[in-house]
């Protein structure tokens, strides 16, 4: 009797799944370490140049634009500032697997970059102590969704047309909205897109989830993960801005 033997028909495949997991767990922190990067890098611009742009009171509130704050918000620029986020997210989405991973890795960090000016304009508005806890919510919310939708033995898959009809939705009402400004609408918008962008976030999750292979090589796997963390990146902000329209407090 040889004591401590296996099983050479089970041995392979226990290793197999435990190197699977470790590179899942690998791939899935770099996922995060991504997508935390990017937004360490939007919240700190957003942050500096609104400090740029705004001159105000003793109290803390707005009384008016800096030189540099009029440019890029009272002039023709704001359009580019508004713009140019969604026309690189674009760009990044349809190129992504042409590109190299280190041009996908500035690709992001310049989108990171121009979000965090176009989102300053939510230091102007709203107070930084609401800006905070609303943060937070939003960690807190994308945090346990996140984790559910990677934890979760149950597809999502029949979530996304579901999500994508709401996501849509919000599109259409929100521009409809610029031309009728009604706060009601407003209102459901926040709503509605706090219910659809928590959603995302599992479903989100999972897909990338989904997507690692352990046959990828070094550059597909980075590649990969920059887009993985694209898309949680755009789930938690947005997350954040329905939040910050409906619990945030006016400067």
């Amino acid at each position: 009797m040889a004591f401590g033997s296996s099983n050479p028909r089970t041995a392979a495949p226990t290793q197999t799944t435990a190197v699977y997991d470790e590179g899942l767990r690998a791939y899935m922190l770099r996922v995060y370490n991504y997508m935390g990067s990017a937004l360490v890098i939007t919240g700190v611009l957003a942050y500096l140049v609104a400090q740029m742009s705004v001159v105000t009171g003793s109290s803390g509130e707005v009384v008016g634009l800096t030189s540099f704050g009029a440019t890029l918000f009272g002039s023709p620029l704001q359009w580019v500032v508004m713009l140019a986020p969604l026309a690189l997210v674009f760009y990044f989405s349809f190129r992504i697997h042409k590109m190299s991973a280190a041009s996908a890795q500035i690709v992001f960090w310049v989108f990171a970059a121009l979000m965090g000016i176009s989102l300053s304009t939510i230091f102007i508005a709203f107070t930084t102590e609401s800006i905070a806890r609303v943060f937070f919510i939003t960690a807190a919310t994308f945090g346990a969704m996140s984790l559910y939708g990677y934890t979760t033995k149950r597809s999502l898959a029949n979530w996304g047309s579901f999500l994508f009809m709401g996501l849509i939705g919000i599109i259409i009402a929100m521009v409809v909205n610029i031309f009728v400004g009604s706060s009601a609408i407003q209102f459901a918008i926040s709503v509605i897109g706090v219910i659809v962008f928590v959603g995302l976030t599992a479903y989100d999750t999972q897909r990338i989830k989904e997507t690692y292979s352990a046959s990828m090589d070094g550059e597909m796997t980075t590649k990969s993960a920059i887009h993985g963390a694209l898309r949680l990146y755009l789930d938690f902000i947005n997350l954040f801005i329905m939040l910050m329209q409906l619990l945030g407090n006016n400067r």
